[in-house]
């Protein structure tokens, strides 16, 4: 066996950085990194189907979040409702031109194009048919994504910010903030889901 053949054969927990043999698990076995106990591999045969039914509903919740209402201010009777959208061109002109791009990017275009590239690389997998042209450039689009689609630190900031609010004017949360709720929820869930070992082996040998 050469260097190149044994270092295909290990893999690196993606917390902690351990190197393990990879092996071929049994149907519905999953192996822990040994060191940390992060989940390494997992040998279940809808996976796949499940990350792929989280990703579409994660697109359509993005959806709905800036599509629909996010908050509503009443201050000494007067009523203002906004959504993500609305946030974001409040900082439109000016020297605050360069933040409304960032916060589009990180909010509202990285994770549309992450959960995309997603679909497109693991929608034939899920069914059982070979990978799209392009699907592993996607994937790794999806993983070089991860880091910058920032949902759940969007979700933070105005959970903050209510809490300042609160005091000054009567807040009524609005369907877009329980999308984006649930859309960071589901993201987290179909991360730990996801088995990136046996999506790229499926990749490379489709």
């Amino acid at each position: 066996m050469t260097s190149q053949d044994t270092l295909d054969a290990l893999i690196a927990c993606p917390h902690c950085d351990t190197l393990h043999r990879a092996e071929v698990l049994p149907d519905g076995a999953t192996a822990a990194c040994q060191r940390c106990h992060a989940v390494l591999l997992t040998a279940q045969p809808q996976a796949m189907a499940r990350v792929i039914s989280l990703a579409l509903t994660a697109f359509v919740l993005m959806l709905a979040a800036i599509s629909f209402p996010f908050l509503d201010l009443d201050v000494a009777g007067n009523h203002n409702a906004t959504s993500v959208i609305n946030a974001i061109m409040a900082f439109n002109t000016g020297l605050a031109f360069p933040l409304a791009i960032l916060v589009a990017l990180f909010i509202i275009i990285l994770p549309l194009l992450r959960l995309g590239a997603i679909i497109y690389a693991l929608g034939p997998l899920a069914r059982g048919g070979r990978p799209h042209s392009g699907a592993k450039a996607a994937f790794g689009l999806a993983e070089a994504l991860r880091p910058w689609a920032m949902g759940e630190i969007f979700m933070v900031g105005v959970t903050v910010a209510l809490i300042k609010v609160a005091g000054l004017a009567t807040v009524t949360v609005g369907p877009a903030f329980w999308a984006f709720a649930g859309l960071v929820v589901i993201t987290v869930l179909k991360d730990q889901m996801m088995n990136r070992y046996a999506i790229w082996e499926a990749l490379d040998n489709g």
